[in-house]
């Protein structure tokens, strides 16, 4: 499986309206969606387009318009989004549950390679649909809250008029790798640990 940039731009931009919906914003314009992860506001459109039509979102219209969500988050799959915009999440055809392809192997059924592949698509599948949009904006929220960041649409308290400073918000910083400490099943597991104790 690869992810497309349409494919990552889609999730990226699905989070963000969840993580409104978590802060009390029932609409976001395309604008602030773009800007806010840095994409092209066209492509973000055209994607949202695609979302739109397939039910996952819903444009409000007016003074105070925007889109927003039109399924609950616990209603939406990870691997359902992904199928949607980049199709199969086998890496080769022959191994795809939903969008099958006849390889050029003369033995398919005894090939080492497609059984393999495989499994790497039951591994991936069985990630993808096992979470949900709501698990996702739950522990992106929660490393936010741990590392002391604003997330985003959060209510920032105003500056008092005094010289006394305001309690300090940290923005986001840009990585260089992916710590493996950082991902979405440590993150799970140190909300989970914190719960307990």
């Amino acid at each position: 499986m690869h992810l497309t940039k349409k494919g990552e731009y889609a999730l990226r931009t699905l989070i963000r309206l969840g993580l409104a919906l978590r802060s009390g914003r029932d609409v976001v314009s395309v604008s602030e969606l773009a800007d806010g992860e840095h994409l092209p506001f066209k492509f973000i459109e055209n994607i949202l387009q695609e979302l739109r039509q397939a039910g996952y979102v819903e444009s409000k219209r007016g003074k105070d318009g925007g889109l927003r969500l039109a399924k609950p988050m616990k209603e939406i799959t990870i691997g359902e989004l992904v199928r949607l915009i980049d199709g199969r999440l086998a890496p080769i055809g022959c191994a795809s549950e939903t969008d099958y392809e006849k390889c050029t192997c003369p033995d398919e059924l005894h090939c080492g390679l497609r059984m393999l592949m495989i499994d790497v698509r039951n591994a991936i599948a069985q990630i993808l649909d096992r979470y949900t949009l709501d698990d996702v904006v739950s522990v992106t929220l929660g490393k936010f809250q741990r590392d002391g960041v604003a997330p985003p649409f959060a209510l920032v308290p105003k500056k008092k008029s005094t010289r006394k400073a305001a309690s300090k918000i940290t923005r986001p910083q840009r990585v260089r790798h992916a710590d493996p400490l950082d991902g979405f099943f440590a993150v799970l597991g140190q909300a989970r640990a914190a719960r307990v104790s």
